[in-house]
C-alpha cells in the first residue's frame, strides 16, 4: 500500500560550511506545489472580508451572546451581519469624531464578546490599527504596551475599568478617550476626567458616531492591521505587526485548503468563542467565520462552565487548547466509564462493552475509514452521548497553542462523532504554519503539512544534535511566506535575529515525517509552552527562584504535556539546618530531605518568591522534589561551564518528576 504524501518536497537541502547551519528542502501544501495560488480578487484586507459578508449575508446572525435573566444565565440573543455593519460605521466615525486618523493605534481591552470585535472591525474600516491589551502577559503589560504602541484610544470591558485606570498604570495618562463596552460608575468617569481622559459609555459613543458620520478610509495590503503582543523570553512583551495582506492571504490559503474536503464550512455553522481575543487563534478563527457569513457566540465568562455554554448553542465547531482538552478528555472519559476502572479494563461488563466497541471504531479508522463510516453502530449505542455533551452538533475540534498527547487525541477521534484535528502556528504566522486533514490517523500526533501560503524548511541545531539531513530529519522549524509576519514593532534587533535569509526561526524543533508532515518534539531556547498555551522561560524563573534563601540551586522543569511547573531543589544546607533547630528536627540534610513538612516549607518560600516577584499563576512552581547533593556532585549534569544539561537532568530525575505529575494531578 502506497503511504500518502501530503506536502511537496521543494529541492535537496544543503550541508552546513563557512559556519552555517545545514538547511533541509523546502515543504509545501500540495495545493502550492509549482507556487503559491494568486490572491482573491475582491478580497485584499480584513475588511474586504467583512464588507463582502455584510452584503451577502445582512440577515444572518454573526455575533451571540448571553444575558442574565431572573439570576440565571439566558438564551443566546444574536446581531446579524448587518447590524453589526450598522455599529461598526458609527463606532468608525466616533474614532475620527475623537480625533483618530489612519494608521493610529487603538487598544481593546477584555472579555471575547460583539463590542470587542464590532471594535476591531471599526479600525480595519478606517485603516486604524487594532492593539489587543492582554494582562496576563505579566506585571505591568498593558502599561507597557499603551506607552509602546503610543496608543491614545481604548475600548475596555467594565471588568477591566479599574485595572486601566489604576494610577499603576501610569501610561493611561497619555489616552485621549475611553470608551466601555457597556457603562462607566461615576466614580470611574470622575477618574478618568481627573486623568483627562474622555469617558465614553458605548451608547454614547455610537451616537457620537450617528452625529458625526466620517468616510471610510479602507486599508491597502500593506497596511498593518494588527500589532498582536505576545510574551518575550523575560520582560517586555513583544509587539507581531501583522499587514492586512497577512490576515487575507491566511483566509483565502484556508478557504482553499477546506475546498479539497467534502464536508464544506458553511453559513449554518456556529463557533464557541472562548480562547481570548487577544490571542491569535481565536482571532484568525472568527476573521474566517465572517468571511464566511456563520456565525460566532461567545462564552458568558466561566470557562468551568463552558459545558453549560456548549449545551446552549450547541456549536459546530470548538477550537481549544490541549490544556482544555485534557479537561474535555477526563469529563468525557467519566460519561462512558461511569462504573469506574482503568481505562479499557475488563473490570465490568459496561467497561468491556465500551470497551471492545472503541476499539472496533478505531481499528476501522486505521483502516482508512471516515469517522463517521467507521461504525455507525458504535456511535449510536456509545459515543453518541459524549456527542450530546458538546451541544450534539459539534463537526469539527481543532487544538492549537502547544503539544497533544496522542492518547487524548485518539480518545477524542474515536468517541467524539465529529473531525478532531491538530494545527501548528505563531502569532507571527496568523495562528496557522501547518494544519492537519481530517479523517487521516496517520497524522496522529502530528501537526500536520504547511498551509497553502507557507514553505517550511528544518535548519540544523547542532547544539542539541539535530540534523535536518539526518535519518529523521529533525531540526528548528523555518517559515516563510504571505502569512509570515514582517516584523516585531519598534524591535529591529529581534527582527533580525528571529528573520534571517528571509526565514522566520520559530526557536520550535519538529521532526519530518515520512508522509511529508511534521510532528513538533522539542524546543530550541528553554522557552517552553505550558498546555494552556503560555510561554514559560525556565532560566529567567530560576534566576528568581535561586534568590530565595533556603535554594541553594533550582532547576525548573515543564512539560508541553502539562499545565503546571515543577522544580527540583538543592536546600542551602545553613538554613535547612536553622528550620531543623526551630521545628525540633535532627539530622542531616538528607534526612530533612525526606520530610514532608520540610518540603511543604521549601515550596511555601518559592510561592513567596515567585509573588514577591510578580510571577504570573503559570510561573509558580506547583511541585518540588528535593535534591540532598549539589547539582555538581552528580556526574553529567552540568556543562565544564557549569551551566545546566537539561537533556540529562529530564533523564536524571524522570521517576520523580513522573511521581510528582501523577501526585499533582490527584489534588
Amino acid at each position: 500500500m502506497t503511504m500518502k504524501n501530503f506536502s511537496v518536497q521543494i529541492g535537496s537541502g544543503s550541508e552546513g560550511q563557512d559556519g552555517r547551519p545545514a538547511v533541509g528542502p523546502i515543504y509545501r501544501n500540495i495545493i502550492a506545489k509549482n507556487d503559491f495560488p494568486p490572491p482573491h480578487p475582491e478580497m485584499s484586507s480584513t475588511w474586504d472580508s467583512f464588507r463582502i459578508s455584510v452584503e451577502k449575508y445582512p440577515n444572518n446572525n454573526m455575533l451571540g451572546w448571553r444575558e442574565m435573566v431572573d439570576g440565571k444565565w439566558g438564551p443566546y440573543v444574536w446581531k446579524t451581519y448587518k447590524n453589526v455593519y450598522d455599529e461598526v460605521l458609527k463606532v468608525g466615525s466616533a474614532l475620527r469624531a475623537c480625533g483618530a486618523h489612519p494608521g493610529a493605534r487603538i487598544g481593546i481591552y477584555g472579555a471575547n464578546c460583539p463590542q470587542w470585535v464590532i471594535a476591531m472591525e471599526a479600525c480595519s474600516a478606517h485603516s486604524l490599527i487594532c492593539v489587543p491589551l492582554y494582562d496576563t502577559l505579566g506585571p505591568g503589560a498593558i502599561n507597557f504596551i499603551i506607552d509602546h504602541a503610543e496608543i491614545d484610544y481604548v475600548f475596555v470591558h467594565p471588568h477591566k475599568v479599574g485595572e486601566l485606570l489604576n494610577p499603576d498604570c501610569t501610561s493611561s495618562k497619555r489616552l485621549k478617550s475611553v470608551v466601555c463596552f457597556t457603562s462607566f460608575t461615576e466614580e470611574e468617569i470622575q477618574k478618568a476626567r481627573d486623568a483627562g481622559i474622555e469617558a465614553y459609555s458605548w451608547n454614547n459613543f455610537l451616537n457620537v458616531g450617528k452625529e458625526y458620520p466620517s468616510e471610510l478610509v479602507s486599508p491597502q495590503p500593506i497596511n498593518i492591521c494588527t500589532i498582536m503582543y505576545t510574551s518575550g523570553t523575560s520582560g517586555d512583551p513583544k509587539g507581531v505587526v501583522l499587514t492586512h495582506e497577512n490576515m487575507a492571504m491566511f483566509i483565502n490559503g484556508l478557504d482553499l485548503f477546506l475546498d479539497q474536503f467534502e464536508d464544506k464550512m458553511t453559513v449554518d455553522d456556529v463557533f464557541l468563542s472562548f480562547l481570548p481575543l487577544a490571542h491569535i487563534l481565536d482571532r484568525a478563527i472568527e476573521e474566517y467565520f465572517f468571511h464566511k457569513g456563520a456565525s460566532v457566540g461567545y462564552f458568558h465568562g466561566n470557562v468551568k462552565e463552558i459545558s453549560d455554554d456548549l449545551m446552549e448553542l450547541k456549536p459546530t465547531f470548538f477550537a481549544g487548547v490541549p490544556r482544555v482538552f485534557d479537561r474535555a478528555y477526563r469529563r468525557l472519559f467519566k460519561i462512558l466509564f461511569p462504573v469506574g476502572g482503568r481505562f479499557f479494563s475488563f473490570s465490568t461488563n459496561s467497561n468491556f462493552i465500551i470497551s471492545g466497541v472503541y476499539y472496533f471504531k478505531l481499528f476501522w479508522m486505521n483502516k482508512g475509514f471516515k469517522h463517521k463510516y467507521a461504525s455507525p453502530l458504535a456511535d449510536l449505542l456509545a459515543f453518541r452521548k459524549v456527542k450530546n455533551k458538546l451541544g450534539g452538533r459539534v463537526r469539527l475540534m481543532v487544538s492549537g497553542a502547544a503539544p497533544w498527547s496522542e492518547e487524548v487525541e485518539e480518545f477524542l477521534r474515536v468517541t467524539c462523532c465529529c473531525f478532531v484535528l491538530q494545527g501548528y502556528g505563531l502569532t507571527e504566522t496568523c495562528g496557522l504554519s501547518t494544519v492537519c486533514y481530517p479523517d487521516e490517523m496517520s497524522m496522529l500526533g502530528a501537526v500536520g503539512a504547511p498551509s497553502v501560503y507557507t514553505e517550511l524548511r528544518l535548519e540544523e541545531v547542532p547544539e542539541m544534535g539535530y540534523h535536518p539531513l539526518a535519518d529523521p530529519p529533525r531540526g528548528e522549524v523555518c517559515l516563510r511566506g504571505k502569512t509570515v509576519f514582517s516584523g516585531y514593532y519598534k524591535n529591529p534587533e529581534l527582527t533580525k535575529e528571529s528573520i534571517r535569509d528571509g526565514w522566520f526561526h520559530t526557536g520550535d524543533i519538529a521532526e519530518m515525517l515520512p508522509n511529508g508532515t511534521i510532528k513538533i518534539i522539542d524546543r530550541k531556547k528553554n522557552l517552553i509552552k505550558l498546555s494552556q498555551g503560555e510561554y514559560v522561560a525556565l532560566e529567567y524563573l530560576e534566576k528568581v527562584y535561586s534568590i530565595t534563601p533556603i535554594v541553594e540551586d533550582i532547576w525548573v522543569y515543564g512539560d508541553s504535556f502539562k499545565s503546571m511547573l515543577i522544580a527540583v531543589v538543592v536546600p542551602n544546607e545553613d538554613h535547612a539546618k536553622k528550620w531543623a533547630t526551630q521545628n525540633g528536627y535532627n539530622g542531616v540534610v538528607s534526612d530533612l530531605c525526606s520530610l514532608s513538612e520540610f518540603k511543604t516549607y521549601v515550596l511555601s518560600e518559592l510561592t513567596a518568591a515567585a509573588e514577591r516577584n510578580k510571577l504570573r499563576g503559570f510561573e509558580h512552581v506547583k511541585g518540588i522534589v528535593l535534591e540532598p547533593q549539589t547539582f555538581e556532585m552528580i556526574p553529567d549534569l552540568l556543562t565544564p561551564t557549569m551551566k545546566k544539561r537539561r537533556d540529562k537532568m529530564l533523564k536524571h530525575y524522570q521517576a520523580e518528576i513522573n511521581d510528582l505529575y501523577s501526585t499533582l494531578a490527584k489534588k
